[in-house]
Parts: C-alpha cells; structure tokens; sequence
C-alpha cells in the first residue's frame, strides 16, 4: 500500500484509496504488541516492558512527523511511502523467522457490520466539526445531515455491539472500572497531545519565523520527556499504586499546558523547550500504564480485544482533537485578524493558509507593522486552543482520582 502510495500522482487519490489500508495494517501493531507482551512476560517484569513498547510508541508519535517533513523537503513526497517498503520486508522477514506462537487457533468472525457503521458514525461527526463554521454554517442542512447520519449510524453500532459474536467492542468490559476508566483516558490524552504536536511546530514556523525543518525538530524536547514518563510509569507501575503515578502524570501534563497557554511572541526557545519537557513527560506516563490497565486481570483471549479498544480510543481522541481544536483555532485566529486590522484599509481580515504567510519568501514581503499584528494574532490563536486544551486535562484528573477506588492498582 506504501507502493501504491508513492506512485499515485495525485494526494487525493492516494489518501481516498490506499490509506484506509495502511490504518487497518498499522492500526493492529500496537495493540498486538502489548498483548504479546503480557503474554510472554510473567508480571513483575511487564511493567518495565510496558514502559519501553510505551516509549518507542511516544517517540514515534512525534519522530514519524519531523521525518516525514524531512524527506518531503529533502527528496519529495513520493519517499515518505517508499520508505516504509523496506522496512515492511525487513519486518516480514523477523516475524517469520522470530515469531513463534503457540495457540488454540479457532475461526475468527469479523463485525462487518459494527466496523461500516462505526466508520460511517466517525467519518460524519468529523466532516461535521471540520466544515461546520468554515465551508456551510453550522445550522445548514449540509452540517445538520452529518451530524443525523453521526447519530443514526451511532445508535445503529451500539445496538450491533450488543449482538454481535465477536465485536469490534466488547461493551461488558467497561463494566470494569478500571478498564472504563483507561479508555476515557486514553481518549482524552490523545486528544490533547496531538494537538502538541501539531501547533508547536506552527508556532515556532509562524511567531518565530523559523523554518520548516527547525520547526520540526523543537519537538525533540517533548520527545524526550515523553520517552522518560513511559519508561518511568512503566518501571514503577507494580510497584506504585496507579493512582499516584496519574497525578504525577496529570500535574506535569497541566503544568505545562498551562505555561505553553501563557507564551508569548516575547517568549525564549529555552522557556518553549522546558515547557515541552514538561508536557511530554506528563503524557508519557499514559503510552505504558493505561495500556496495562486496560488489560488487567483479564483473561488471556481478552486481552487483545481491550488493548485494541485503548488503542482505538487514543486514536479517536487523536482524531477529534485535531478537528476540534484545528476549528477553534482557525477561528480565533480569523477573529483576531479582523480586530487587529479593522479600519486599516488594505490590509488582510482573512487567512486561507496561515502557514504560507510566515514563509521566508513571504514574510519579507510583509511590511513590518502587518507582519508584527498577525505574528500577535497566530501567537494568540494557538495559546488560546492551549488554554482550551486544559479543560481536557483537568477532566484527565478527575478520573485519575477513581483509580484509587478500583481493584488492582498495582499492575
């Protein structure tokens, strides 16, 4: 598929045909993973192993991006899919040789059915949030139809779920606490982080004026604290009670919200970097202790249905929050633009593309008191989705507080 990709000539082609199946392939490594981790490895050592599978998958998150802009810059587009060919038979190749399992195979049935309607109740909510307010107004028909296809099409899956053999998600387990718990987590983490790393590096481009490549790497930082969070709440999980080590999770990752919230076009690189530091070290405690907390004391063929479910929870989190909070930012950013340049004649109320602005090109051309206002107005936009992004944070601790209550706090 990464094949396919490369060749296409056209993005629209590639992402409408051929990514859906790169996300049904990719989508089923990390769930995989740690389920054949608290398969192979006996208790007392799955928390340190949690901890490093939670690591790479947090360097990843924010290494994969910065590559990725890398080679566009350096080779074209086209390579960021053949890259992966390779390591796709470098992978195949290890499992065949090093992979061996031991298990009661049975036939496996497929939800057909809750896979297409959950598709479809996802896909609607998200054209629904992403051209409500931008492309049709949010009381247009056009908005109002996704928005009954979100809720039709979701009411249908709910009721699928129920039925099915095997679902896609087995709602029995949030009758566990612990694991209902994880899941709203692992939703909320998702949907705050990404945005992270999506708007630091706009910020660095944009208010800084720095370029694309600089701006990727600022996320090296964050990168770091993540690693050191995953491998610590991993190392510490059976030993510390889970609740304590999510309030060192949820303090770091609000703290540092909260200082990104209060920056400022005046505000040193060395400041932005501590400030990363800070949040990635929160967040990564979540990438090896809610996994484990979805899976525990289950029983071994349930295991992988609830690391999927976590999975699929962070990523939808991950999904929405970019929707979301990219909506609210183009927003802000619109409004402030309109304020700071009403009644200057000439000058721009409106950003199609905020990012081709502050290239080098451009932003020479930029007279310096335009330049200065929407340096203030982008710099304003994205801290304001920063402050937003506390409200998650805070809910963050509010259920961190019920793991206290539950069974099987040391994992």
């Amino acid at each position: 598929m990464d094949q396919r990709c490369a060749v296409s000539r056209k993005r629209w082609i590639s992402s409408l045909f051929t990514e859906p199946f790169k996300g049904w392939g990719g989508g089923a490594l990390l769930p995989i993973a740690f389920t054949i981790i608290f398969d192979i490895f006996p208790p007392e050592k799955r928390g340190k192993m949690s901890g490093m599978f939670g690591a790479v998958f947090g360097l990843s998150s924010v290494l994969g991006p910065l590559l990725g802009a890398i080679i566009t810059d350096s080779i074209g587009w086209h390579w960021v899919f053949y890259i992966n060919v390779p390591i796709g038979i470098v992978s195949v190749f290890l499992i065949a040789r090093y992979y061996q399992e031991s298990l009661e195979h049975r036939k496996q049935k497929i939800d057909w059915s809750g896979a297409i309607t959950l598709v479809v109740a996802v896909v609607s909510l998200m054209f629904a949030l992403e051209l409500g307010g931008k492309s049709y107004a949010w009381d247009s028909v056009q908005i109002l139809f996704f928005f009954a296809v979100f809720l039709v099409f979701g009411t249908i899956f709910f009721i699928v779920e129920r039925k099915a053999e095997e679902p896609i998600i087995s709602f029995w387990m949030f009758k566990n606490r612990l694991f209902a718990t994880s899941q709203i987590l692992a939703f909320l983490y998702g949907g705050t982080f990404i945005i992270l790393a999506v708007f630091i590096p706009i910020f660095v481009q944009a208010v800084y004026g720095e370029s694309a490549t600089s701006a990727g790497f600022i996320l090296t930082p964050m990168m770091i604290g993540s690693v050191i969070g995953s491998m610590i709440g991993g190392t510490m999980q059976t030993k510390v009670p889970f609740r304590r080590l999510m309030t060192i999770s949820v303090i770091s990752f609000f703290a540092g919200m909260l200082l990104l919230a209060n920056m400022s076009p005046d505000t040193a690189r060395l400041w932005l970097t501590l400030f990363m530091m800070i949040s990635g070290f929160g967040v990564g405690f979540s990438f090896s202790l809610l996994p484990s907390a979805s899976m525990n004391d289950l029983e071994p063929r349930y295991r992988g249905s609830a690391n999927s479910t976590n999975s699929f929870m962070r990523s939808l989190g991950m999904t929405l929050g970019v929707t979301i909070f990219g909506t609210i930012q183009t927003n802000v950013l619109t409004n402030r633009l309109a304020d700071a340049f009403s009644g200057m004649k000439g000058a721009p109320s409106q950003v199609g593309d905020p990012q081709a602005i502050f290239q080098e090109g451009a932003r020479s051309q930029i007279p310096p008191d335009i330049l200065n206002k929407v340096i203030d107005a982008m710099s304003q936009s994205i801290t304001y989705v920063f402050f937003a992004c506390i409200i998650p944070d805070c809910t963050c601790g509010d259920y961190g507080r019920i793991y206290g209550k539950c069974t099987g706090t040391h994992i």
